[in-house]
């Protein structure tokens, strides 16, 4: 690919990685990359740089110079862009690229989701956030960072779980094979589990959800209770957004699959695969911005 035309990059930004993809104007994908945590509202200069050096991978993996940054419309949905102060912060930023454009990673993943239609999304990864975006208006619910919103999100179940584990250490909870093997993840001790806490991102606790799913899936009752309380908030979260008015939502993250077979049989007719994913919606964001 040579010139100097327009190009379109599209960025899906989380807690705990950031995707890039590259396209022409004609809606070809050229290259894509991978990158660091992109969040915004905890790491404005971390999550821009995060991006800068994916975009520049993007470029690579397309057979283009780092230099052609500055051909790049950006489409740039961020974990925390949809918190004003942070979306503003990055816009005023000295970003490479020749325009940009700021929402957050749901609001993307919906655009992907349903090919730019009405619908909506439940991302539960990292973190975890609804959107509905129906009749040119957008609705949301959660986003707000685990320390006080994203319930069902792999941070929010990966800190219950240590929570649940060190009770269970000291006694004052029954044990299982699930909290002994949490323990032992995290040192063994309740000083070094205090050690990793002290230092963990989101992105650092939810490291932990994925043994959740597996000993839950054992059959571990200590497992099974998070699973059964995450599930429930969850579903709690799905129904927020059917009470938009949405018909259509797709589950979407990567806590999504894991969670589809626990949730019950009544949100089968509302629950609907994605027809695109985040980076789509995030190309569809940065093809809108003017030349």
């Amino acid at each position: 690919m040579t010139g100097s035309g327009p190009l379109f990059l599209g960025i899906d930004g989380g807690g705990s990685v950031c995707r890039a993809r590259i396209s022409d104007p004609d809606g070809r994908v050229l290259g894509e990359a991978t990158g660091g945590p992109a969040n915004i509202a905890t790491d404005l200069s971390g999550a821009a740089a995060s991006i800068v050096d994916a975009a520049a991978e993007a470029l690579r993996s397309a057979g283009l110079s780092p230099d052609s940054l500055g051909r790049l419309r950006a489409g740039l949905g961020l974990a925390g862009g949809n918190v004003p102060t942070s979306a503003a912060a990055l816009l005023a930023a000295p970003l490479p690229f020749s325009s940009v454009a700021v929402a957050s990673d749901a609001e993307i993943a919906c655009l992907g989701a349903h090919g730019g239609e009405d619908g909506a999304i439940l991302i539960v990864g990292t973190g975890s956030q609804g959107v509905a975006m129906l009749g040119g208006e957008t609705r949301t619910v959660g986003g707000w960072g685990f320390q006080v919103s994203d319930t069902g999100s792999g941070a929010v179940l990966g800190r219950a779980a240590a929570r649940r584990a060190l009770l269970a250490h000291e006694g004052v909870e029954a044990s299982s094979p699930f909290t002994e093997a949490l323990m032992a993840r995290c040192g063994g001790a309740p000083a070094t589990l205090l050690a990793f806490a002290i230092k963990a991102a989101p992105r650092d606790w939810a490291t932990l959800a994925p043994m959740v799913f597996e000993h839950a899936e054992a059959g571990d009752p200590v497992a099974g209770t998070l699973l059964g309380e995450a599930v429930h908030d969850v579903v709690r979260l799905i129904d927020r957004l059917a009470g938009f008015g949405a018909s259509r939502i797709a589950l979407m993250g990567g806590l999504a699959r894991p969670y589809r077979p626990h949730l019950p049989a009544r949100l089968d007719l509302s629950l609907v695969e994605p027809r695109g994913d985040a980076l789509d919606g995030a190309l569809a964001l940065a093809a809108r911005l003017p030349g």
